[in-house]
């Protein structure tokens, strides 16, 4: 049985950058990619700020060299990009050769196209396609076409915001366990006028850049992006000689059951995601070097996280910071956004800011990490929690 789950391979698009590279340069020079909306039609477009990747849909199915007449939503063209870049940087030539599957998160899924063409279904044929395109599988199953993934396990996790989180946590215990050699992990959500209009309803959405951890934070800005991560076996790793990114050393889920999308006020189950984490991890709170928060600028994600990580971490905090303020918050892809931010953190012994912040909470004395900060790192913890109480944990680290 395998004990290390090594990552040799990363892949990411959102709204900072293109891929891996150019997320890292946005992250350390902090530049931001929340802007006002420009590739949907929505009425909300002069109220709202997103995280957006410009690429349209048809520049998108260019990049991918897709017939005219395929049926991607932009959810699967998103997550095909970054897949492609994590198995070119796995240097992933024979699929054939191990045991290999592909476990991917989304909410939205082929929404965008289906509720772009709705009112046509019944008179235009041509749409139609988009009908079979619509379930959240199917950009799982677009993603292992493109990259020949045929033979294995091909599966799709949907648990909200903490859906990436979970797929990185099923990967590892897939092979922990022997049952496959390698496996992609992530997620991919796009924005649409679905997501939009139903966080709008909740009022969670700022009309300005999201301010992570403030005191006057007004709400979320929606992002859309899509990651991956390579994970393969100690086995495959020496077999290959590959290099070796970083490791999941760590992962933990718990659900609060506390309400349909806001999480427990005193963070029940983002508490017990991480004290599981740390235990499969053999890790002491103590040996967190920095923790890659949530830290979506609600007023109740940032409270409850906040609390819940005093409760692990007591008087010993280590740094925190959230990225959202970044990209904006990718829902399902949002696990594996900051899973590649943790393993860039630990490859480059750096903590990203959490920019926007001026005010501490009232409730507690917790201060983000707001500049740029060289420091050295061995462990990164990294939460994800969504909607319906669905709390994930995943540790990451130089050794295994």
């Amino acid at each position: 049985m395998s004990k290390g789950v090594a990552i040799t391979g990363m892949g990411i698009i959102s709204a900072i950058g293109n891929n891996v590279v150019e997320n890292y340069e946005a992250l350390i020079n902090g530049k931001k990619g929340i802007t006002r909306v420009d590739n949907i039609e929505t009425v909300q477009r002069s109220e709202i700020m997103v995280g957006e990747v410009k690429f349209t849909n048809d520049e998108l199915i260019t990049q991918l060299n897709l017939p005219s007449d395929n049926n991607y939503s932009r959810t699967a063209m998103l997550g095909a990009i970054a897949a492609k870049e994590a198995f070119a940087d796995a240097g992933i030539t024979d699929i054939k050769k191990y045991k290999t599957g592909i476990v991917s998160g989304t909410s939205v899924g082929g929404m965008d196209m289906t509720e772009k063409y709705y009112y046509e279904y019944l008179t235009e044929k041509e749409h139609q396609k988009y009908i079979e395109s619509h379930h959240a599988g199917d950009s799982t199953q677009k993603i292992a076409e493109q990259l020949g993934i045929e033979e294995s396990l091909v599966t799709t996790i949907s648990t909200a915001c903490s859906s990436a989180a979970n797929a990185i946590m099923l990967g590892a215990r897939l092979i922990k366990s022997g049952k496959l050699d390698r496996v992609l992990v992530g997620g991919a959500d796009c924005l649409s006028k679905f997501t939009i209009n139903g966080f709008k309803t909740l009022m969670i959405l700022s009309d300005t850049y999201n301010t992570p951890f403030d005191e006057n934070r007004k709400g979320l800005n929606l992002g859309e992006a899509a990651a991956f991560l390579v994970l393969e076996s100690d086995e495959v790793v020496k077999a290959e000689n590959k290099k070796v990114l970083a490791y999941v050393k760590g992962y933990g889920n718990a659900n609060d059951a506390f309400h349909q999308t806001a999480s427990s006020d005193n963070g029940d189950g983002a508490t017990l995601a991480m004290e599981k984490a740390l235990k499969t991890a053999n890790l002491k709170a103590s040996e967190i070097d920095y923790i890659n928060a949530h830290g979506t600028a609600t007023g109740n994600n940032d409270l409850s996280e906040g609390r819940a990580i005093l409760r692990v971490f007591g008087g010993d905090l280590p740094e925190f910071s959230s990225t959202k303020a970044f990209t904006g918050h990718t829902l399902a892809a949002a696990g594996a956004i900051e899973a590649v931010y943790s393993v860039l953190a630990l490859q480059h012994n750096v903590i990203f800011p959490n920019l926007n912040f001026k005010t501490p909470m009232k409730e507690f004395s917790m201060i983000p990490q707001t500049e740029l900060k060289k420091k050295e790192l061995n462990t990164v913890l990294s939460n994800s929690l969504g909607f319906g109480g669905n709390c994930s944990t995943v540790i990451f680290s130089k050794e295994a």
